[in-house]
């Protein structure tokens, strides 16, 4: 689930102090927190379910299915799992206020936190599942954007290459790399096929919350490179490219939450959850198992 930036407000690396389990870069905003072993292979517990939910999702999202049913389903597996939506009722988290759905699913020319109701989905469309939950206190960030059924040619090209504009930063993402860096060959990747990128919605630091700092966009500007920020070992973030057909402007809807693309054209959005690491990147939301707990508590003391 995307963190709204109209107004950028990045943090800049600086001093490192312990806190709890892992660190806190502090910075001249909000603190960037440094996780421990321990809190990253509990936040691939929560990435592991997110994942087998997103799975289910997307198998059920047919032609005739409502976008009630999906997030019916979602929440099911999650009670199941006693983990928690952290869309549903967001920012309050009191009942009856915020987001009333407890994913996002966006439809068509809808490109972030559609809210799930009787709208039914139709052969041809494309439909983004977007996933945040908190599980044992840790949280995870994961959406794909899938076809439903057969898709025309062009649908099928802007999933891929925002699909691979996700791979492309994950592949470059490294410790002391700036963040900048790995948003311009975003940038370029998309702008180079034809495409452009959202930018009132960037992705976000994640851990025991689900938007903590630093704010992760897709695109590089004057402003945002006044507060760039370096990669730094134990960074948990989120990053989720959301990518257009057409031009970049986009709207709200009078419910006040789905944005829209202003000219109509399809968008697609796809997301991970992963964990900065000595050589590159670890991938919390792809299925993967986290340690067994014997492992985790010799990691806890001795990482």
């Amino acid at each position: 689930m995307p963190k709204a930036t109209f107004v950028s407000d990045f943090g800049h690396s600086g001093l490192i102090r312990h806190s709890g389990f892992g660190f806190r870069i502090l910075t001249d905003s909000m603190p960037i927190i440094i996780k421990s072993r321990f809190e990253i292979e509990r936040m691939r517990r929560a990435g592991q379910l997110g994942c087998e939910i997103l799975a289910k999702m997307r198998a059920a999202a047919v032609a005739g299915v409502t976008t009630q049913w999906l997030d019916d389903l979602a929440k099911s597996e999650l009670d199941n799992a006693g983990a928690t939506a952290l869309s549903k009722n967001y920012p309050t988290y009191r009942p009856n206020e915020g987001f009333p759905g407890h994913t996002c699913i966006s439809i068509n020319e809808e490109v972030v936190h559609g809210i799930p109701g009787p709208r039914t989905l139709k052969e041809g469309d494309i439909v983004t599942l977007d996933l945040a939950l908190s599980l044992d206190g840790y949280c995870a960030d994961t959406a794909t954007t899938v076809g439903v059924g057969k898709i025309s040619p062009a649908l099928q090209r802007l999933l891929d290459v925002t699909k691979e504009s996700l791979a492309l930063a994950l592949t470059n993402m490294r410790p002391g790399r700036r963040w900048s860096d790995v948003a311009r060959l975003i940038q370029h990747f998309v702008e180079k096929h034809g495409y452009n990128v959202v930018r009132e919605f960037v992705g976000h630091g994640i851990g025991r919350g689900m938007h903590e700092e630093p704010k992760v966009p897709n695109f590089v500007t004057a402003e945002q490179l006044s507060g760039d920020f370096l990669l730094r070992r134990g960074m948990t973030l989120a990053v989720e490219p959301m990518v257009v057909a057409g031009r970049r402007e986009v709207d709200l809807y009078r419910d006040g939450w789905t944005v829209f693309t202003v000219d109509r054209m399809p968008a697609a959005h796809f997301e991970h959850t992963v964990a900065i690491t000595d050589s590159g990147v670890d991938i919390l939301t792809d299925g993967r198992p986290p340690l067994a707990d014997s492992t985790v508590a010799v990691a806890r003391t001795g990482a």
